[in-house]
């Protein structure tokens, strides 16, 4: 029987005390360009999202290590010398898992386990373990499990190291590559059984989207970084109780409500999940159904958090993921959310606009409500301009 290896992508919420954490982020040559202070400040702002990340799997971050490369080595992704450093914190601290903020190959990953005598996570299975936990819907679950035995399926085996490997010759074919082949085929199997039942939810959201569209009501999809504060703006705009939380990826599944904004103008407003700094392939393409709300919008709300000191990565960030859906040629009216954490009156609620009058963004506050209204003309400005575009 297939094991599911629950441990591989999220803390174990049955334990009496979080795991103990240790997060590895290494600045290599080929992920940082310009001078030397804009690196710095990109690297220090990725280690800080990452910390972000194992806090939100609910484990117990006890020390941070970083390092230098010009290029990750094939072997530990690190040099020998730091995996030894490395594994003298790991006993110095007794630290549980170690979480890289890279993606690792399987092998660096078999490897680093070895060296350091604990579980290895990288980027990629952190971000997993977050889905994990907060998939609610049936649809999430199963967008959620499909990423997960993906990334699994080539990982395997690390966990028949300690057994026989296949050899040639009559009678001396291993267990453990036995056992391999066996989880490979169930895996493959599920696999395919999961696409086909989000094959079957990517056609009854389609027809879904049908009939709110045969209304011919304009749709808006709310995007942006996570935690950027779009389910709090969805909420405050269309009354609804959808999960708002200040914490990465409160959000997983789409949500539609009609909005009323004028006599003259309603829309479709949808809460979608939130992007981030290199968000895996394997989520993109699990996510397709879900994503797919975004890229048939009439006009992207870009909710961005002008609170965080590096929003505008965060807004190229959510851009890159954009183009990657082929959403980036829909209409976007940016939306600065919380205002009101900025000191004093840096940005006054309102609209912005670019050289021809039109609205470009908007200053707002979800949890206030400062520039909601602004937002609604905003909103109805954009409606006129489809309807005088038919």
């Amino acid at each position: 029987m297939l094991s599911r290896k629950p441990s591989l992508f999220q803390i174990d919420k049955s334990l009496s005390k979080p795991e103990r954490v240790m997060l590895v982020g290494v600045m290599l040559s080929t992920d940082y360009s310009g001078a030397n202070e804009t690196r710095e400040r990109d690297f220090e702002s990725a280690v800080a999202e990452a910390a972000d990340l194992v806090h939100a799997t609910g484990g117990d971050l006890v020390r941070i290590e970083t390092a230098k490369r010009e290029r990750a080595q094939s072997a530990f992704f690190v040099g020998t010398g730091k995996a030894e450093e490395l594994a003298e914190q790991v006993r110095l601290h007794e630290i549980e898992l170690v979480v890289f903020n890279h993606e690792l190959t399987p092998t660096q990953e078999r490897n680093l386990e070895k060296v350091l005598q604990c579980r290895v996570l990288d980027r990629v299975g952190l971000i997993l373990a977050i889905f994990a936990q907060r998939a609610q819907s049936q649809e999430g679950k199963l967008q959620v499990e499909l990423a997960q035995l993906s990334h699994l399926s080539g990982r395997l085996v690390r966990g028949y190291g300690h057994l026989q490997s296949q050899r040639g010759g009559i009678g001396l074919k291993g267990p453990g590559e036995t056992q391999l082949e066996t989880d490979r085929r169930l895996i493959n199997v599920r696999i395919t059984a999961l696409k086909r039942q989000l094959e079957q939810v990517k056609k009854q959201r389609a027809t879904r989207r049908k009939s709110r569209m045969s209304g011919s009501l304009p749709t808006f999809a709310l995007v942006g970084y996570t935690n950027a504060g779009k389910s709090s703006l969805f909420n405050r705009l269309t009354k609804a109780d959808v999960l708002a939380k200040d914490q990465l990826f409160a959000t997983l599944d789409t949500t539609a409500r009609r909005l009323y904004l004028s006599p003259e103008a309603s829309v479709i407003l949808t809460d979608t999940v939130g992007f981030v700094r290199d968000l895996p392939h394997k989520l993109v393409s699990a996510f397709s159904a879900t994503l797919e709300e975004t890229a048939l919008a009439d006009v992207l709300l870009h909710v961005v958090d002008i609170s965080h000191p590096h929003f505008e990565r965060q807004m190229d960030d959510v851009n890159e993921v954009l183009k990657e859906i082929g959403a980036h040629e829909i209409p976007q009216l940016v939306v600065y959310n919380k205002i009101d954490l900025l000191p004093g009156k840096a940005h006054q609620a309102g609209i912005l606009r670019d050289h021809e009058g039109r609205a470009a963004a908007v200053n707002i506050s979800a949890v206030n409500g400062d520039g909601l209204d602004d937002l609604r003309v905003a909103m109805v400005e954009y409606v006129a301009l489809k309807q005088d575009r038919k």
